[in-house]
């Protein structure tokens, strides 16, 4: 049986690619196909130093930057790879993966971090952060997302399976897709992380500073809690402006390699998560260290973190992304600190391992083959 593995784009190694890195263990002779390929040379071994099939978009004027601006091109791109020579077809896909196309002896399963989410529900987001709102190229970005949806509606029948990251994708792949899905979560590499029970007197949250992972609302709650330290690690276009609202016991340490971060995680009180995120790999990370989590009640963190009112406990939530709710979440942590054991935060993170990932995704698509070649 001939495989081949649809990735968006491969520019970095991040929690799509992780999990196309374990697609990769279970499938080694899979061929690869990506719109663009701009890996570092010292940044493949994860997808087994493979060569790539990439699109007509490899090539285009300043692609290697300016990817993300060939969005338009990008479902045109995707069609043109032939693919008729494979038997199954796996998209890893939050964009424009799902939409290659397929016969109908073939069988497409797409791996769905997230139908297109500047494309849906996350507009009105996408166009504010942008400054896309108004004005000529306010209206210019809004046609080509118009026509983005009615493509990725057309392309939603040529998927076979739909394989979710969380409940919370699942629920957003049915309301936009109108299709079922199952749930495998992602891989989380656990193992890298070692647990520690004694902790430091700090706090820690780390995320690259874009608008919606809401850094600078966790900066802007510890710097009303001076006797509170908190670390911040991490690096982006909003480093500037958190930095400028930050109190003097919070320290910004900027982006730092693995092993400081993982250093930092493991001594750490307890990591604080404000984003509403798909899954949140970084969540699972902390609590692999031992370290309990303040996150906000929303997205994937509802489904890696167990809160107050569950066996177990391994963090709590807020219900606002605001500074009063923040705050108010820093004190209640506080007060029920006891509950909360390095032991338990270790055995839940142990949930979502990479061992865990390719015995359930082989399980599932063993299973799709069966009832496909029974039928």
């Amino acid at each position: 049986m001939k495989v081949a593995i649809i990735h968006d784009w491969l520019v970095t190694y991040a929690g799509a690619e992780r999990v196309l890195e374990q697609m990769l263990h279970i499938f080694p002779e899979a061929d690869l196909y990506s719109l663009v390929d701009f890996l570092d040379t010292d940044n493949r071994n994860f997808i087994k130093n493979k060569i790539i099939h990439t699109s007509f978009i490899q090539k285009m004027p300043k692609a290697k930057k300016k990817y993300r601006n060939y969005l338009p091109l990008m479902p045109l791109a995707i069609e043109q790879f032939d693919l008729r020579e494979y038997d199954l077809i796996i998209s890893s896909s939050h964009c424009i993966a799902k939409g290659v196309i397929t016969g109908p002896n073939q069988i497409h399963i797409c791996m769905c971090y997230s139908p297109v989410r500047y494309a849906w529900d996350l507009q009105g987001q996408y166009l504010r952060e942008s400054g896309l709102e108004t004005g000529l190229k306010g209206w210019i970005a809004k046609i080509i997302l118009h026509y983005i949806r009615l493509w990725d509606l057309r392309t939603v029948n040529g998927v076979d399976y739909f394989i979710a990251i969380s409940k919370y994708i699942k629920r957003r792949i049915k309301k936009v897709y109108c299709r079922d899905s199952n749930i495998i979560y992602p891989p989380v590499d656990v193992s890298s992380f070692k647990l520690c029970e004694n902790k430091d007197d700090f706090y820690i949250t780390a995320s690259r500073m874009v608008p919606y992972k809401k850094m600078d609302l966790i900066v802007e709650a510890f710097s009303k809690l001076p006797d509170k330290k908190l670390i911040v690690i991490g690096n982006g276009p909003d480093f500037e402006k958190i930095k400028s609202r930050a109190g003097h016991n919070v320290v910004l340490m900027g982006y730092q390699p693995f092993e400081v971060l993982k250093e930092h995680m493991q001594r750490a009180r307890a990591f604080v998560f404000a984003a509403e995120e798909d899954f949140g790999i970084t969540p699972v990370e902390a609590q692999a260290c031992g370290t309990p989590v303040i996150a906000f009640a929303k997205g994937g963190a509802l489904e890696t973190v167990r809160g107050l009112e569950q066996e177990k406990p391994t963090g709590l939530f807020f219900k606002e992304q605001t500074v009063t709710s923040v705050v108010n979440a820093i004190s209640k942590f506080e007060e029920n600190i006891a509950a909360f054991t390095a032991k338990n935060c270790r055995e839940n993170a142990e949930r979502f391992s990479e061992g865990r990932f390719r015995k359930e995704f082989k399980k599932y698509i063993d299973g799709v083959l069966k009832n496909h070649f029974e039928d």
